[in-house]
């Protein structure tokens, strides 16, 4: 069944029994020397284009069989070839190629034969055509000609339309599939981000309750009562994650929750300095959690490069780019090798939004990682 996506079926049934009606007309206008000959072939071969939707393939052999009946006894002309052009191109729209092909070329043959015969057989046409007047048995070659050229424009209307809709079809496939490979990156970074920074805070914190668990008592349980809070708020963060899955409604963590996590690397023994003198009612939410993240994974990449050591953080909103930097002293020493998951989640984080990201060793000693992510401002409900 052809349908279109802007009118519904039964408005296009309509259109197609108004066309059918229109050639049955035509035909008995035009052949007033048998009217009643030249209305029945012609109510054969447009009616049922009014179904030629529902059924293509069965109406183009009814149409086409009526057609070549009264091409033969001069009962038709412009009618038929319309109404054959007509049947023709639903059928081309919803066949393979070969079959498309093959439907093209019976109904060449059909209306060729028919226009021969009508030129050749003794006693045909029943109907004589007019002086003057160009038909398949008066000027055969142009007529075959004229009729060849509506039927084969038909049909390449058709395969085109069918091309671009395979076109369209595949797009939207290749689309919905960039979206979930999207969609499944973004998770895999949001699952490293979070257990990457957790499980290193625990790491550090594990250590020091090990080493003072003897000695120092107070301070073992203090490390340990930070894993439990750090093991906690990573599950907290994880459900977050995998809880967007089932409901896109469920928050991402923003700048609103930067606190909590500056606090929880100060307890891992590193000074963190922060300078964030700026105003984010205006930065779309999704750019912050980006830049949370990045902000994230920096800080984690100074517990696990550099040790004990100072950093400092600052977060700055210059027209239409939020720019955030993380740049450590060097502390006990970073090593430095090939880029890791993080510093390619990070970017990729950036690029996401047309931002960069440039990280590196700092001329003075140290590592900076530096990004900045352009945004629309947010419009707020007032204005």
């Amino acid at each position: 069944m052809v349908t279109s996506g802007r009118l519904g079926l039964r408005q296009l049934m309509a259109f197609d029994a108004l066309v059918g009606v229109a050639l049955v007309l035509l035909t008995v206008f035009r052949t007033p020397g048998a009217p009643a000959l030249a209305g029945g072939l012609a109510v054969l071969f447009g009616a049922p284009l009014a179904v030629r939707r529902r059924w293509p393939a069965p109406v183009l052999a009814v149409v086409v069989l009526a057609g070549a009946v009264a091409v033969a006894v001069g009962a038709a002309g412009d009618a038929v070839v319309f109404a054959v052009a007509f049947a023709l191109y639903p059928v081309a729209l919803v066949t393979s190629t070969r079959d498309g092909v093959s439907a093209l070329v019976v109904v060449l043959a059909a209306l060729t034969g028919a226009g021969l015969a009508g030129g050749t057989v003794p006693g045909l046409p029943i109907v004589p055509t007019r002086a003057g007047e160009e038909s398949f048995a008066a000027t055969p070659v142009p007529v075959l000609l004229y009729a060849a050229t509506v039927v084969a424009a038909s049909w390449a209307l058709a395969r085109a339309v069918r091309a671009r809709r395979r076109h369209v079809a595949q797009l939207a496939a290749s689309r919905a599939d960039q979206a979930v490979a999207e969609e499944r990156l973004r998770i895999a970074r949001d699952i490293h981000d979070v257990v990457g920074h957790s499980l290193s805070l625990i790491a550090m914190k594990a250590a020091v309750a090990n080493h003072l668990a003897d000695s120092h008592p107070e301070q073992g349980r203090a490390a340990l009562g930070t894993i439990e809070r750090v093991s906690r708020s990573a599950l907290d963060d994880i459900r977050v994650v995998l809880g967007a899955l089932r409901d896109p409604a469920d928050t991402a963590p923003s700048f609103a929750e930067l606190d909590p996590l500056v606090e929880a690397v100060r307890s891992a023994g590193v000074t963190v300095d922060v300078d964030r003198a700026a105003d984010l009612t205006r930065v779309p939410a999704a750019v912050q959690v980006s830049a949370y993240r990045i902000v994230q994974e920096a800080l984690t990449n100074v517990l696990r490069h550099a040790g004990p050591t100072r950093c400092r953080l600052a977060v700055a909103v210059e027209p239409g780019v939020l720019a955030v930097a993380v740049v450590d002293d060097g502390g006990s020493g970073r090593a430095v090798g090939p880029p890791g998951h993080g510093l390619r989640g990070m970017r990729e984080r950036a690029v996401m939004h047309g931002g960069t990201l440039e990280a590196g060793v700092e001329p003075g000693g140290g590592f900076a990682v530096r990004a900045r992510l352009p945004f629309t401002p947010a419009v707020s409900d007032d204005g």
